[in-house]
């Protein structure tokens, strides 16, 4: 499905955390160990047992003829920035690429650490001086700096923005604290039918099929599952900005119960979108400016 896409309702930030919901494990996009496509690995402590690698194709902007010459180039382990630039031929921006996403970790390298690595570099060496050894092909080597480190918030931010999801932890988890008397998506099937809920989530999806009269059908996500709205055609358009536009919504209504099938007829509609820019701010001067970068990883699939 992942290397599939795109395809259907769902995006790959939502297949890979039904994986883990199921105790699937996970693990990063690495410059040392990543190919193309998400592929399986063994785990070693597990007889049988595989782990999702996630593929380079997750990487947003890294073109497929870049990811191949890295894996191609890859005959023995990369050590360090200047040895993947070397080895691969990757210019400043394939490379600037793979550190937003975090992909130097077995390298050492958290992704300010990686950042920083690529600031130096120009394009890639000619084939003469690509060598280990280096020399024309050499750069100004910057002084080691210490770096502060990143929070959490800003962490899972960045996630989303070069690969569209967060191994780390889901954002709305991050939010909860502040979402007052907001319900998880887990807990709305021990709530009454026809009581009211308010719930909260990223905007991962919104239908407005061409028979439903109008109707908008939305799904929101957070850290435990998924909420399905319906929004009647008088509520959108009060809300008609929030429905179109919010990364993050949140929503009164409500609840019904179909059988085992549960949604919640939207009554008021809030945008908290801008509480993604307060991840950004737990630890200082973040890698993106806050008003640029806080929703931008943050897409849903939209259907007409």
């Amino acid at each position: 499905l992942l290397n599939a896409q795109p395809m259907g309702f769902y995006a790959p930030a939502q297949i890979v955390r039904d994986l883990k919901n199921h105790d699937g494990e996970v693990r990063v996009v690495d410059v040392n160990h990543s190919n193309w496509d998400c592929t399986l690995e063994p785990i070693v402590e597990s007889a049988g047992g595989m782990a999702l690698r996630l593929g380079l194709r997750q990487v947003q902007g890294l073109r497929e003829t870049d990811a191949m010459r890295l894996v191609t180039a890859r005959t023995r382990p990369y050590r360090d920035v200047r040895d993947v630039w070397r080895r691969t031929g990757l210019g400043p921006s394939g490379l600037e690429r793979l550190a937003q996403a975090d992909a130097f970790g077995s390298i050492g390298l958290t992704r300010r650490e990686g950042l920083w690595a690529v600031r130096p570099l120009g394009e890639a060496p000619l084939p003469l001086f690509a060598g280990d050894a280096g020399g024309a092909g050499e750069v100004f080597v910057e002084p080691v700096v210490a770096l502060p480190d990143a929070g959490l918030g800003e962490e899972v931010i960045e996630d989303y923005r070069a690969i569209r999801m967060s191994l780390k932890r889901h954002p709305m988890a991050l939010l909860r604290s502040g979402l007052g008397h907001t319900v998880a998506a887990a807990e709305l099937e021990h709530r009454e039918a026809g009581s009211w809920v308010t719930v909260a989530g990223l905007v991962i999806c919104r239908q407005r099929p061409g028979t439903a009269s109008g109707v908008i059908f939305m799904t929101l996500e957070d850290e435990t599952g998924m909420s399905n709205l319906i929004v009647w055609p008088k509520v959108f358009e009060r809300y008609r900005k929030v429905v179109l536009g919010a990364r993050v919504v949140g929503v009164t209504g409500n609840l019904q119960r179909e059988g085992i099938v549960l949604h919640i007829v939207a009554g008021k509609m809030f945008d908290l979108s801008a509480r993604l820019g307060k991840l950004m701010q737990e630890t200082g001067p973040p890698l993106s400016r806050i008003d640029e970068a806080a929703t931008d990883g943050f897409h849903s699939r939209d259907f007409h």
